[in-house]
């Protein structure tokens, strides 16, 4: 399956949607994982060969897990709780579809739990469909993203988990003071685009007049040419409502860099 960029929110992504999973992506390469003998968090599993997988395209609500001062995100041990429930002690496949190793070692990987009785279940589709992880994609790793957006809408519709908490909320872009607050953070932000505009290798995508203060998406070069490649051109998007995720910075106003198409999700144009 062929990712699609700049996602398009409408109700026909949430078609076929079954309570907990769904059909998984076609396009990554299966291998046999093992079994699960530990859930570090809500996104994180060791198999019996102690590969540590990282729950690709996903972020669950973080625990500090031995960093000194950090926070527990508000059902992070619910999270943990739930991805235990699922895949401990279970076999399991791995899917790749990107890069495959991170930094620290850890295979970045889609997991499916087998059941002799059932069809594989998704890991990831359940903790983002159960309101338990939300959508945290990569330049490298762009694959199935179309199903996980899909489940995380319906689960933000039905208000279940993270998105009853006022921590996930979804920001608005008109609120610049507020979002600068949240540098740091990887926050959801919606708002309709004032104008989108190019100036040298960067597009800037401005949600009020006053450039120096208000919300601004960056995409630079690089991000770019993933655009290009998709056939995509993000200057379109002057005037349309969108909501784009990423990490806040606050540089002449509170920004977000968007590193890849996905994003970006198209409410309205």
């Amino acid at each position: 399956m062929r990712h699609t960029a700049i996602v398009s929110v409408t109700a026909a992504m949430l078609a076929g949607l079954g309570p907990t999973s769904a059909q998984a992506c076609e396009a990554l390469r299966l291998v046999n994982g093992g079994v699960v003998t530990e859930v570090t968090d809500g996104d994180t599993v060791v198999l019996d060969s102690g590969l540590v997988v990282r729950l690709i395209g996903t972020q669950a609500p973080k625990l500090p897990l031995g960093r000194e001062g950090f926070p527990t995100w508000p059902l992070a041990p619910e999270a943990k709780s739930a991805l235990e429930r699922l895949v401990l002690n279970q076999p399991v496949q791995l899917g790749y579809g990107g890069e495959e190793v991170d930094r620290y070692e850890r295979a970045l990987a889609h997991l499916f739990v087998h059941d002799v009785a059932e069809e594989p279940v998704w890991a990831q589709l359940h903790m983002v469909r159960t309101g338990l992880a939300r959508v945290y994609s990569f330049p490298d790793n762009r694959q199935c993203l179309d199903q996980l957006f899909a489940g995380e809408a319906q689960a933000r519709a039905e208000r279940l988990g993270i998105w009853t908490d006022p921590y996930y909320s979804v920001r608005t872009a008109d609120r610049p003071a507020e979002l600068a607050k949240l540098a740091g953070n990887y926050e959801l932000v919606e708002g309709r685009v004032l104008l989108a505009d190019r100036s040298g290798s960067r597009v800037y995508l401005n949600f009020g007049r006053i450039w120096k203060e208000d919300f601004t998406i960056v995409i630079e070069a690089p991000a770019l040419r993933l655009f290009d490649r998709d056939g995509l051109d993000p200057l379109s998007l002057d005037g349309a409502l969108i909501r784009v995720r990423g990490w806040v910075d606050n540089r002449d106003g509170p920004r977000i860099e968007v590193t890849h198409p996905e994003q970006i999700e198209v409410l309205a144009r």
